[in-house]
C-alpha cells in the first residue's frame, strides 16, 4: 500500500506543478465561501442618478436626489457652516475620542433645539440624549434599544408610505412592523379619518412611528390640529410613540413650528423617542451629524437607560465622530451663528416653497385640468405628484426628466431655469 502511494505521488509531481495544484485547491475552496449570497436589488434612487448621468442631453432634469441643491443645481454649503468651519479651523482642537454619547456641549443643544429652549423634561434631566451616526444611526439604535429593552413581542406601526429605510431597519432587527392608513391618493394629502380609524385598532404597548415634519416620501404633514386629533388617540391606545425629525427647519423654515408635533405629544405626558438629522437642516450629509432622545419620566429611569444605550453604542461603534457635531454645537451655541443659520435654514425653505408654487403655476398655466393644489398644499424637499408609473417612463424617455416611479419628486432639483419646461412636460404627459 505504501509503495503504491510513493508511486501516485511521484506521477503527480513528475506531471503537476505543486504549487498550481494548491493554489487551484485553495482557490476551490474558498470560491465556495460567498458563493451563496445572493444579489441585492440595485438602490432606486442610485439608480436613477446613474441613468441621469449617461444622459447627453443639455434639457436633463434630476428630480431624483434626496439632498438639497442651489437655484444653479449644485450642493449648497450653508455660510452659517462656512463661518463655523473658520470658527473651528482657529482654535486647533486636538482629535480625542468623543465621550461614548458624545459632548455634552452637543446633546444639549440639540435637545433643546427639538423640544425647545425652557422644556421641562430637559431640566428634570429625565432625558437621555446620545450623538448617534445621523437620523440612519439614531432610529438603528433606538430601534434596537426598544427590541432589547422594550418590544418583546411587539409591533411597530408605520405610516403608508414611509421612508424605505424604516421597514429595512426593523426587518435586519426581526421586529414586526405594519402599516396605518396616511396619505390619500385620492385627494394627495393627509388621510386623518383613516390614519384614526387604523390606530384606534392597534394593540395597547406598540410601538408607532410619526414623521415630526416634511413627511419623506409624500411632503404631506397633519396640520396642528391634526396632531392634536393623533396625540389623544395614540395616548387612550397607550401606544408608544416615536418620531423621526429629519427636517426640523427645513419644512417651513421655522425651527419652532416644525418641532410642533414633537412639543405637542411632550406637553400631553407622551415619553417619546425621537431620532433627529442635521444632514438637511445644516446640509451637513456626509458629516453624519443626529442624535436619539429618549424621554423616561424621571432622573432615575433615564440614568439605567443611559447606561444600556452605551453600552450598545460601544459594541456598535464605540464612539461617535467629532467633526460634524462640534459644526452642529458651534452653531447652536453661538448666538450669531444660530441667527445666521436660521436664516440659512429659511432661506433653502423658502427656495423650496417658491418652486412649488412656480410649478403648480406652469403646470395650471399650460391649461392642464387635473387639480395640483397638492403640489403646494404639501411641504419640505419631497413632493408625491400624482403621476402614475407610464407617465414617468414618458416624462423619463422623452423629457429627460429623472424621477422614482410612483411619482416622487425632489423639488430641490427644480430651479428658476428649468421649472417651466419641468412643469410643461408634466402637463405633456397628463394630458
Amino acid at each position: 500500500m505504501a509503495q503504491a502511494v510513493r508511486k501516485l505521488t511521484a506521477h503527480v509531481l513528475k506531471n503537476n506543478n505543486v504549487d498550481t495544484i494548491i493554489g487551484n485547491t485553495a482557490l476551490r475552496a474558498n470560491s465556495t465561501w460567498w458563493g451563496n449570497v445572493e444579489m441585492g436589488p440595485p438602490d432606486v434612487i442610485l439608480g436613477i442618478t446613474e441613468a441621469y448621468k449617461k444622459d447627453t442631453s443639455p434639457k436633463k432634469v434630476n428630480l431624483g436626489v434626496g439632498a438639497y441643491r442651489d437655484d444653479n443645481g449644485n450642493p449648497f454649503v450653508l455660510p452659517s457652516v462656512r463661518k463655523a468651519e473658520e470658527i473651528l479651523h482657529k482654535k486647533a482642537l486636538n482629535h480625542e475620542y468623543a465621550p461614548i454619547g458624545g459632548e455634552a456641549s452637543y446633546t444639549d443643544a440639540v435637545a433643546k433645539l427639538a423640544f425647545g429652549e425652557n422644556s421641562p423634561v430637559l431640566k428634570n434631566k429625565s432625558n437621555v440624549t446620545v450623538q448617534t451616526l445621523s437620523g440612519t444611526g439614531a432610529l438603528r439604535l433606538g430601534l434596537e434599544f426598544i427590541t432589547k429593552h422594550y418590544a418583546k413581542n411587539k409591533e411597530i406601526w408605520m405610516p403608508t408610505p414611509t421612508w424605505g429605510n424604516h421597514p429595512q431597519i426593523c426587518n435586519t432587527l426581526n421586529l414586526s412592523h405594519k402599516k396605518y392608513r396616511y396619505y390619500d391618493p385620492k385627494t394627495h394629502g393627509f388621510d386623518l379619518k383613516g390614519a384614526i380609524e387604523d390606530i384606534s385598532k392597534i394593540p395597547e404597548g406598540s410601538i408607532i412611528l410619526l414623521h415630526a415634519c416634511a413627511h419623506n416620501p409624500t411632503g404631506v404633514d397633519p396640520k396642528p390640529s391634526d396632531w392634536e386629533q393623533l396625540s389623544h388617540v395614540i395616548k387612550e391606545r397607550k401606544l408608544y410613540p416615536f418620531f423621526d425629525m429629519a427636517y426640523q427647519g427645513f419644512a417651513t423654515g421655522d425651527v419652532d413650528g416644525d418641532a410642533f408635533a414633537v412639543r405637542h405629544f411632550v406637553k400631553e405626558g407622551h415619553q417619546v423617542t425621537l431620532a433627529q438629522s442635521f444632514a438637511k437642516n445644516m446640509g451637513l450629509y456626509g458629516e453624519r451629524a443626529g442624535a436619539l432622545t429618549f424621554l423616561c419620566g424621571d432622573e432615575g429611569s433615564a440614568a439605567k437607560v443611559m447606561s444600556q444605550v452605551k453600552i450598545m453604542i460601544r459594541v456598535m461603534y464605540s464612539n461617535p465622530p467629532l467633526y460634524g457635531a462640534r459644526l452642529v454645537q458651534e452653531i447652536l451655541n453661538t448666538p450669531e451663528l444660530k441667527k445666521l443659520w436660521l436664516a440659512d435654514v429659511k432661506s433653502m425653505a423658502d427656495r423650496i416653497i417658491s418652486m412649488r408654487t412656480k410649478l403648480r403655476a406652469g403646470i395650471e398655466g399650460a391649461g392642464n385640468k387635473l387639480p395640483w393644489q397638492h403640489i403646494t398644499d404639501q411641504i419640505g424637499m419631497f413632493c408625491y405628484t400624482g403621476l402614475k408609473p407610464d407617465q414617468v417612463e414618458r416624462l423619463t424617455k422623452d423629457f429627460h426628466i429623472y424621477l422614482t416611479k410612483d411619482g416622487r419628486i425632489s423639488v430641490a432639483g427644480i430651479s428658476s431655469k428649468n421649472v417651466d419646461y419641468v412643469a410643461e412636460a408634466m402637463h405633456k404627459v397628463t394630458s
